[in-house]
């Protein structure tokens, strides 16, 4: 079994940590290392941890001191240690300086899961291709920075598309059926390849279908009911 992607929470309200000690277990290859309610707390467990968590979700509001401050300290003494924020702090100057401060991601309370899910979702192919290329081509940047490249599917800007669809694993969703041999792939096969469910994967195949870059066909095998494939459309 693939080793699941540790997180520490920071969260001062225990209703609202747990809630999105839930929300990140839902989510396929995530485990909550700890939760803290305080800045020492936290500063206490990363210097215990063995390993360290690799995400740390932080909010901005918490008791012991300035959640940006805590921020810079652990960018500064555990600079492997990824961070998102997750905050109800909105405000453009709270926002900017977590952005120049290497943020992974910001997160305005309260989130909604299709959007916290995106969030770990593109965290986890970021790990991917970090731990398995040694170089990267412009495309793969282009991919990690959430930019639109030559090879990708109509409409991947966040503006583009709808609720729930993330462009980066839409984007792996497009790879797997440009690759895929005849008679095309099906929801599982696509959400094996790409490490997501079978439902996902079925919601960004259609999402394809709907765009014009992929269509549905059904594969009728000896026994049982017609199976649904799909392949690139050819235009």
């Amino acid at each position: 079994m693939t080793q699941r992607i540790q997180v520490l929470i920071i969260e001062d309200d225990f209703r609202i940590a747990d809630i999105n000690r839930e929300l990140v277990e839902q989510i396929d290859g995530f485990q909550v290392a700890a939760i803290a309610k305080t800045g020492n707390e936290a500063i206490a467990f990363l210097e215990q941890a063995d390993p360290l968590p690799a995400l740390v979700f932080l909010d901005v509001y918490i008791p012991d001191r300035a959640g940006l401050d805590l921020f810079r300290e652990i960018r500064h003494h555990y600079p492997a240690v990824d961070v998102i924020m997750l905050t109800a702090a909105n405000d453009a100057g709270t926002i900017q300086q977590a952005l120049r401060g290497g943020i992974f991601d910001f997160l305005v309370k309260p989130v909604n899961f299709e959007r916290f899910e995106q969030s770990l979702l593109r965290y986890r192919e970021q790990l991917a291709v970090f731990t398995t290329h040694e170089e990267l081509g412009q495309p793969d940047i282009d991919r990690l920075l959430g930019q639109k490249h030559v090879d990708t599917p109509a409409g991947t800007s966040d503006s583009e598309l709808p609720k729930g669809i993330d462009p980066l694993t839409l984007n792996d969703v497009f790879h797997v059926l440009l690759a895929a041999a005849a008679p095309g792939v099906n929801a599982m096969e696509t959400g094996k390849a790409v490490g997501v469910s079978r439902s996902t994967a079925r919601r960004y195949l259609e999402h394809l279908v709907s765009t014009g870059d992929a269509k549905a066909q059904l594969n009728y095998g000896e026994i049982g009911r017609p199976e649904r494939r799909y392949v690139p459309w050819t235009k």
